[in-house]
């Protein structure tokens, strides 16, 4: 089975039993079962027990999954055995929380540069890292090889900016800007809208 045919679905649910036996390795925890990964996520054992086999056989009927090996196991599927470079894109407060958070590196990523295209922002630093111009941004991509961007852009820059990431060479990008961008094949995008999960629960509040 190729990467192409594993529904994505599968995909979204394995950085959350990775999560979850990340923190059983913290508790001090060595085995789980599938049962127990269940009830501390919601999901039933069976689920997990065939989203795992869509990649291998990694526990023993019986005896469960060793934890540290589950561990390395779903990081290698995620190719995070490797830290991956990443490039922020608008220093509005979005991009000023995105450069300070700390979560990113123990997760296999590390934001390396941000660019806008505000002079009064440009040079400053944020975090550990110097705002650049944005007209900077597709040499600087490239010749770091970086390739995965968060866009934290106004929505009306935010598929011009797409573009140049795109040509610079970018295959995966988070999108937090309020609208869809277009992108060609090839190239993953996910989005994170705070506001458009608020007005979904808002529909159960009464």
């Amino acid at each position: 089975m190729t990467k192409r045919d594993i529904p994505g679905i599968v995909i979204g649910r394995l950085p959350i039993y990775l999560r979850a036996i990340q923190r059983m390795a913290q508790e001090g925890q060595r085995v789980t079962s599938s049962k127990e990964l269940g009830e501390r996520l919601g999901v039933s054992a069976a689920q997990i027990r065939k989203d795992l086999s869509q990649f291998g056989e990694f526990g023993k009927q019986g005896t469960g999954y060793n934890i540290k090996y589950l561990s390395e196991q779903l990081r290698r599927i995620l190719n995070l055995d490797v830290v991956w470079d990443m490039a922020i894109v608008g220093a509005g407060d979005v991009g000023n929380a995105l450069a300070h958070y700390q979560g990113f590196r123990d997760r296999g990523f590390q934001a390396t540069m941000i660019f806008d295209n505000d002079s009064g922002k440009i040079g400053k630093k944020i975090g550990n890292l110097i705002v650049q111009d944005i007209s900077e941004m597709s040499k600087a991509i490239q010749q770091a090889s970086i390739k995965v961007a968060m866009v934290a852009t106004p929505a009306n820059h935010a598929q011009e900016v797409t573009d140049q990431l795109v040509e610079a060479g970018v295959k995966a990008i988070l999108n937090y800007a309020p609208i869809q961008i277009s992108v060609p094949e090839g190239v993953r995008v996910e989005y994170i809208d705070p506001a458009t999960h608020l007005q979904k629960m808002s529909y159960y509040l009464k």
